[in-house]
């Protein structure tokens, strides 16, 4: 190989990647922390290198050139190898001390976590731990965390997963909005009240027909995508809402809002990129996490 033919800087190609995925220098500084003008200055410079046009310019946003769509591809293709040399290289690691990301749906982390996290930094002083409260799923091969929590059972061949408990889920709501809205405690009682819904209910709805409680989109009242506003909202008595048995039986401001409500059931899974199991402090991290939730 020719290395005198590499005439760039990767972390000029890491800037054009970056704002070619979040689609403006805005968006892609602050992915990357850094200033949009620093950020600006790296792409440019990568163009120089390259000797081609990356961009253009329309209005405040970016549209890549056909040379740089055609360019976008290799880059990805780096940043994925310095992915795995960073997975590696982490994995080689034997100190218990140091940063690990854990992502967690957001309810996980209000509700769940803290006081494990407590307990974890009793035990591992020297461990920072960076929560990451999300309901969308990380990508623990690009290293956007160490280790998540989920409610879904991965599936990518390269990643490890421990299956920590299973759980139900049942509707909840104050005792005073039942009295005032709901006519009884069966299911279908329920029709005439208010729901705190999602960002998207299509789902929701067809489930709560096919179990026999006629609603619609009129029955929401309130639309947040954050767990913890919604049940802080079901908590203030805005209408009925849906948690975790969990935490929704050790709230005392609330009840179940039926008795014959079938609850939805599934399973919290504890996940890891197969590299970084072998990195002490994650390691720890996860065994400490996994001893916790054991039913």
């Amino acid at each position: 190989m020719d290395w005198r033919s590499v005439n760039f800087d990767w972390n000029h190609a890491r800037a054009f990647l970056v704002t070619a995925q979040e689609g403006s220098l805005s968006a892609a500084a602050r992915v990357l922390g850094v200033a949009q003008p620093t950020l600006g200055r790296q792409v440019a410079a990568l163009e120089r290198e390259l000797e081609v046009a990356l961009f253009e310019r329309y209005g405040r946003g970016l549209e890549l050139t056909p040379t740089g769509s055609s360019l976008l591809a290799h880059v990805r293709s780096m940043a994925d190898a310095a992915n795995q040399l960073s997975l590696q290289a982490a994995g080689q690691s034997e100190a218990v001390e140091g940063r690990v990301c854990v992502s967690a749906t957001d309810s996980m982390a209000a509700y769940s976590l803290p006081p494990i996290l407590c307990d974890l930094r009793q035990a591992y002083p020297k461990i920072t731990v960076e929560l990451l409260a999300t309901n969308t799923l990380s990508d623990l091969r690009r290293r956007e965390a160490d280790i998540a929590l989920r409610v879904a059972e991965p599936t990518q061949p390269d990643l490890i997963a421990r299956r920590l408990k299973d759980f139900e889920a049942y509707l909840y709501a104050t005792p005073d909005y039942l009295h005032r809205h709901c006519a009884g405690n069966r299911l279908t009682d329920l029709a005439s009240c208010a729901f705190i819904g999602f960002e998207d209910n299509t789902e929701l709805i067809k489930e709560f027909n096919s179990r026999g409680l006629k609603v619609s989109i009129d029955n929401f009242c309130l639309i947040t995508a954050n767990h913890i506003v919604h049940w802080e909202l079901v908590k203030a008595g805005m209408g009925v809402g849906i948690m975790m048995s969990d935490i929704g039986d050790a709230e005392p401001s609330v009840v179940r809002a039926c008795d014959d409500f079938q609850p939805y059931v599934g399973a919290v899974w504890l996940v890891s990129h197969r590299e970084l199991r072998h990195t002490r402090r994650v390691k720890s991290v996860f065994d400490f996490l996994a001893d916790r939730f054991k039913p």
